[in-house]
């Protein structure tokens, strides 16, 4: 049985969605441009992996003034809360708690990041203290 196509980018794609979000919809020659001040890249490598990104659905084309226009399917944060919830299923089991306690346990948040999330938090559990007043239900914190 074939495997289902992944419509999540690859690390390549990627680059390329980083560049359509910067930049909006552009010609390959200014998607190459943007590329190649990270690293050299071919452009026939380019063209290629835009004809796999539009048959993922994660660009799109229209025709401009000198060939094809390229643009991304969906803003970086839609993109960006698919490639994290995949990573929470598949390398934590499911678990965000799992996440964070990798992020916290590596170091990897700075003390801005821990108060940020901090935050971030604190504003999850009021909105979900409010949502759950107006429909009736006893809050987390009620």
């Amino acid at each position: 049985m074939a495997r289902p196509q992944n419509t999540q980018p690859t690390d390549g794609e990627l680059e390329i969605l980083k560049v359509l979000w910067g930049a909006g919809p552009c010609e390959l020659g200014r998607i190459c441009g943007e590329l190649r001040r990270e690293r050299p890249v071919a452009t026939t490598t380019v063209a290629t992996m835009l004809g796999v990104m539009l048959g993922k659905k994660l660009v799109k084309r229209a025709r401009g003034p000198r060939g094809y226009l390229w643009s991304a399917r969906s803003g970086r944060e839609a993109t960006t809360r698919g490639l994290v919830e995949r990573l929470i299923e598949r390398a934590f089991d499911g678990s965000a708690q799992l996440l964070v306690a990798q992020l916290v346990e590596s170091r990897k948040l700075s003390d801005s990041d821990r108060r940020q999330v901090l935050a971030l938090l604190e504003r999850g559990a009021a909105r979900a203290s409010d949502e759950s007043r107006r429909a009736g239900r006893p809050g987390p914190n009620d």
